[in-house]
């Protein structure tokens, strides 16, 4: 259901084209920051509402990473799978022009689930102006999405957690669902730290090695065979077990919902670092924390990619976009950590509390 309250949803658009049998949906939640920022996604099944929950995500998220964007999202209903690159194409483009009337004025656009650099070529050149989204190849002025700065800022938000648990990262193990583009990355890093890879995931299943898995053999396994679940010697099971394994930490970094009221009390880790957007609801994260379990919101754990996507917005380098997601996710992940022991709340309770506090100012 979408909540309408003080800060939004301002505007929400459904946009049809029959002609190439495109059916999208844009949710502006609010731009006091700025432009509405979020990137589209094309599933068979995205709807307003799931929409809408995102959208509100990125306004908090903006808004936490303290950029000049407000929240949005985009969602196109397709599955890719079932057609090829020129009807994907025709898509997009659709799409995109469908969305001129506010796009860039009051929405960038950006790459999310089954879109990716070429898309936003295409949605950049559909809709006239190279300032209609982020994400687009480097040959457009784009910052290569294979630099990982979504798992750059999730792998500094897990360790900023790591050390408020009093742990060190070369003595933890951790679980990672969804071996993507935000979990590989996850991954790559936390390794590289010394911690202990024991668990991972794709839609194929997920694996568990008790003596941890070797990073670099699992990608070439991932890259060669497109599963994680042929890496051998390991225990395979379904998608939803990663909740039954044994870790100090799970990294969530693929769909949403993965945690829910029916499947909560099998989580077995200490923390969880919401690598991927509305991993669970606040409920569920209340579950979680009165068992014990510390939560480090999405939009805190996360920001990296939107925090590149400004650095490509103002023509910056890779190297000022690895800086910057750098310190801006280690400090607000400190921030709302210790603001939540502070006052004795749920991190994301303090966490929403400074964002909407930034957005308010500028609301006056």
């Amino acid at each position: 259901m979408i909540e309408y309250d003080e800060f939004g949803p301002e505007k929400i658009f459904e946009v049809y084209n029959p002609k190439v049998g495109m059916r999208g949906f844009l949710v502006i939640d609010n731009i006091a920051l700025g432009p509405g920022k979020g990137g589209v996604r094309m599933t068979p099944s995205v709807d307003k509402e799931e929409v809408f929950r995102l959208a509100r995500t990125m306004t908090w998220k903006n808004a936490m990473a303290e950029l000049p964007f407000g929240g949005a999202k985009g969602g196109i209903i397709a599955d890719p799978k079932t057609f090829d690159l020129k009807r994907k194409k025709l898509i997009v483009e659709a799409y995109a022009k469908a969305l001129k009337v506010v796009c860039p004025s009051m929405y960038v656009s950006a790459p999310d689930m089954n879109t990716g650099e070429k898309e936003m070529e295409w949605f950049a050149k559909a809709n006239g102006s190279m300032k209609s989204c982020t994400g687009k190849p480097k040959k457009l002025g784009g910052i290569p999405h294979e630099l990982g700065s979504t798992g750059f800022g999730v792998y500094h938000s897990a360790l900023v957690a790591i050390e408020h648990m009093g742990w060190k990262p070369g003595e933890i193990t951790f679980a990672v669902e969804g071996f993507g583009n935000v979990g590989s990355f996850v991954a790559k890093f936390l390794t590289e730290k010394g911690a202990k890879l024991v668990a991972t995931s794709d839609s194929k299943g997920v694996i568990y090695s008790k003596e941890g898995l070797d990073f670099k053999k699992l990608s070439k396994i991932k890259e060669e065979t497109g599963a994680v679940t042929n890496y051998p010697g390991s225990i395979k099971s379904s998608c939803e077990s990663i909740l039954d394994v044994e870790a100090d930490v799970l990294v969530t970094a693929a769909i949403p919902d993965l945690v829910t009221f029916a499947n909560v009390n099998r989580v077995r880790v200490k923390l969880v670092v919401e690598g991927s957007n509305i991993a669970m609801t606040p409920e569920i994260e209340k579950v979680l924390h009165d068992k014990g379990i510390l939560v480090v919101p999405d939009f805190v754990a996360n920001a990296g990619g939107v925090i590149s996507s400004y650095v490509e917005y103002i023509h910056g380098t890779p190297e000022k976009m690895f800086r910057l997601v750098e310190q801006k996710v280690r400090k607000n992940t400190d921030l709302v950590l210790k603001t939540a022991k502070k006052d004795a709340v749920l991190p994301r309770d303090a966490a929403m509390k400074i964002a909407q506090e930034r957005v308010r100012k500028k609301m006056k």
